[in-house]
C-alpha cells in the first residue's frame, strides 16, 4: 500500500500539528491527545493522532468538510449558513481553476496563516488519483520541481484496526489509506526542508473523499530515514475535501504552514499560493483530458484488470466445484494445464 501518507507530506513541505500528539505543550488550545499507540510494523511503534480533535479542526475551517461529515451530498452550491471564521479574501474569480482563495492570519492560536483554496473540477471523483499527484515523485515532478525526495517509510496495512479506532463511520468515513511518509525539498534560495508526517484518506458513503495529514513530533524522530538532517518545516493543518457534483467534483484545500528557518509569512504565503495553483492546474488537465488522456488510459486499465479478476473468480469457482464433485478429474487437470489462461495470472 503505497499510501497517501507521503502524499500529504510532500505537498505541504512543512510541519503540522505541533501539539497534535501530546496532551500538554506550549499551545494547549492546539493539543490533540494521542488516540492510540501500536506496533503497526514489526519493531516500530507508531502513534495515531486523536481523530476527534483532528477532524474537528478540519471541519471548523472547511465548510465543505463539515458538509460532507454531516452526511450531506453536493459541493459548494449546496453549502448553507455563514462561515464562523473571519477570512480575508485573497482571490475570487469563477473563471480560474482555483476560483477562490481565503486566508486567516492565525488559527488554533498559532500565528501562521491558514490558507483555504476552492476549485471545481469536471470529471470523475477518484480520490486516489488526486493523492497520487502529491504522493508519487514522478507525477509530482510534472507540476512541482522543488521536491527532491518523497517516500512512504511506514505504511499501516491494518486498516480494520484504524477504522475501529476511528469508530464513527458515518461521521469520519472509512479510512482506506494511512501511513507515515518522509519528504525533502531541493536546495533553492533557501536550504532544503524535510518533513515526517502521518496522513491518510477517508472515503464517505455520499461519494466524497477527504485527505488529511499531520506532522509527527520531535519525539518521533526515530522514524526518520537515515541520512543528513535538514531544517524541519511545520504544517499545523492539512486537509483536502473532494465532494461529487453534477459535473464533476469540488475541492476545498486547507494548508497552515510555517516553512521554518525564520522565513517570514509575507514571503512564504505567495510561494505557497503559487505552488497550490500549479497542483490544481495539473489536476484540471488530468481529469478533463478526455479520450486518449492519462485518465482515460487509467480507467481502461482498471476496467481490464477488473475483467481479468472476474474471470479468475470464475476459474476459482470451477476449481472448487471440481474439487468437491470430481476429485480433480482429467477435465480439472486440463483446466490447470491450459496455456491460454497464463496471461490472466500475469496481468500486472
Amino acid at each position: 500500500m503505497k499510501s497517501f501518507a507521503t502524499a500529504a507530506i510532500i505537498f505541504i513541505s512543512t510541519y503540522s500539528g505541533v501539539d497534535a500528539f501530546t496532551a500538554t505543550g506550549k499551545s494547549p488550545l492546539v493539543a490533540a491527545p494521542v488516540a492510540t499507540r501500536k506496533e503497526w510494523t514489526t519493531g516500530v511503534e507508531i502513534e495515531l493522532p486523536d481523530f476527534d480533535t483532528l477532524f474537528d479542526r478540519v471541519q471548523t475551517a472547511s465548510p465543505l468538510a463539515k458538509h460532507v461529515m454531516e452526511g450531506n451530498s453536493g459541493g459548494f452550491e449546496s453549502l448553507a449558513g455563514s462561515d464562523s471564521l473571519k477570512w480575508k479574501k485573497l482571490e475570487n474569480n469563477e473563471r480560474k481553476t482555483v476560483h477562490r482563495i481565503d486566508k486567516l492570519d492565525s488559527y488554533q492560536n498559532i500565528k501562521t496563516p491558514l490558507l483555504r483554496f476552492r476549485s471545481s473540477i469536471k470529471g470523475p471523483l477518484i480520490g486516489e488519483r488526486f493523492s497520487h499527484f502529491i504522493m508519487d515523485l514522478e507525477e509530482r515532478k510534472k507540476w512541482d520541481d522543488a521536491c527532491a525526495r518523497n517516500e512512504e517509510v511506514y505504511p499501516i496495512d491494518d486498516l480494520d484496526a484504524v477504522n475501529t479506532i476511528l469508530g464513527d463511520e458515518e461521521k469520519y468515513g472509512t479510512c482506506t489509506r494511512v501511513g507515515v511518509g518522509y519528504t525533502q525539498t531541493k536546495q533553492s534560495i533557501i536550504s532544503p526542508r524535510e518533513q515526517l508526517i502521518i496522513g491518510g484518506m477517508q472515503e464517505f458513503q455520499n461519494g466524497a473523499t477527504m485527505l488529511w495529514g499531520t506532522e509527527m513530533e520531535e519525539q518521533h524522530n526515530y522514524l526518520l530515514p537515515e541520512g543528513q538532517r535538514h531544517t524541519r518545516a511545520k504544517s499545523h493543518l492539512f486537509a483536502a475535501t473532494l465532494a461529487p457534483t453534477d459535473e464533476g467534483f469540488d475541492v476545498e484545500y486547507l494548508l497552515q504552514m510555517d516553512v521554518g528557518g525564520g522565513v517570514p509569512n509575507f514571503l512564504a504565503t505567495p510561494a505557497l499560493v503559487d505552488a497550490i495553483k500549479k497542483l490544481f492546474d495539473h489536476t484540471k488537465g488530468y481529469f478533463e483530458g478526455g479520450e486518449g488522456s492519462e485518465l482515460d488510459m487509467h480507467l481502461k486499465s482498471l476496467s481490464s484488470r477488473g475483467s481479468d479478476l472476474e474471470v479468475l473468480r470464475e476459474i476459482d469457482e470451477i476449481e472448487e466445484s471440481f474439487t468437491v464433485e470430481m476429485d480433480f478429474s482429467k477435465e480439472a487437470a486440463h483446466l490447470h494445464d491450459d496455456a491460454s489462461l497464463l496471461p490472466l495470472f500475469f496481468t500486472p
